[in-house]
C-alpha cells in the first residue's frame, strides 16, 4: 500500500485541530466563587461558561474521527491481508500501532472526563447554609493532560501509517518479481531439426 498524501493531510489536520479545541477547553475551564443571595441569609455556588465542555467535546469528537480514518485505511493492523513478517518497518508498525491506541484513548479519557465534570459544575448550582463555601471545579491540567497526549497520539499515529504502508508496499515489491516465469510461444527456442525429420 502506497503512502496516501490526503490521508496524511487529514489525519494530521484533525489532530491538530483536536489539540486546539482541547488547549482551549483548558484556558476556558469553567470557574465558580460563592455569592451570597439578595437576602445575603444564604451563599450558592455561581459557575461560569460551558465553553470549556464544547471544546472538550468537539477536540474528542475529531480526535475519534482522525483515529477512525487511519484504521480504517490500514484495517486496524490485523484485518486485511497483513504484513510482511521479517522486516523492521512491520516491527516499528507494531509499535507506533499500540503506542497509537494507548495515547488515543488517554486523551479520550481526559477530554470527556473533563468535559463532564465541567459541564456538571457549571449546570448545577448549589445553596448552602452560611457563607464559608468552597466550590468545586473542575481541577487544571485534565485538559492540557488530553491535549498532550493529543500531539502523541498524532506522532504515533503518523509514524504508525508511514510504517505499516512501507511494510505493505515493501512486501509487495519484495515479492513482485517471484514466481513462475510465463513467455510467449515465440521465445521458446526453436528445436533443432534431428536426423528423423529429414527421412
Amino acid at each position: 500500500m502506497a503512502v496516501s498524501v490526503p490521508i496524511l493531510v487529514v489525519v494530521t489536520s484533525l489532530h491538530l485541530l483536536a489539540f486546539v479545541f482541547a488547549f482551549g477547553a483548558e484556558r476556558r475551564r469553567s470557574t465558580a466563587e460563592a455569592v451570597p443571595d439578595q437576602y445575603d441569609e444564604q451563599t450558592f455556588c455561581q459557575y461560569g461558561t460551558e465553553a470549556s465542555t464544547v471544546y472538550g467535546m468537539s477536540a474528542f469528537g475529531l480526535l475519534l474521527v482522525s483515529q477512525a480514518v487511519v484504521n480504517g485505511v490500514t484495517k486496524c493492523l490485523c484485518c486485511g491481508k497483513g504484513l510482511v513478517t521479517g522486516t523492521s518497518y512491520t516491527v516499528w508498525a507494531i509499535v507506533f500501532f499500540i503506542v497509537s491506541w494507548v495515547s488515543f484513548l488517554g486523551a479520550e479519557a481526559c477530554l470527556l472526563a473533563g468535559s463532564a465534570k465541567n459541564a456538571y459544575h457549571t449546570k448545577n448550582k448549589g445553596v448552602y447554609q452560611g457563607k464559608e463555601l468552597s466550590c468545586a471545579v473542575l481541577p487544571v491540567g485534565v485538559f492540557a493532560a488530553g491535549a498532550a497526549l493529543t500531539l502523541m497520539s498524532l506522532i504515533a499515529t503518523v509514524l504508525y501509517y508511514l510504517a505499516h504502508s512501507k511494510a505493505d508496499t515493501g512486501g509487495w515489491e519484495k515479492h513482485h518479481n517471484d514466481g513462475i516465469g510465463m513467455t510467449s510461444p515465440g521465445d521458446v527456442p526453436k528445436q533443432q531439426n534431428t536426423d528423423f525429420d529429414k527421412v
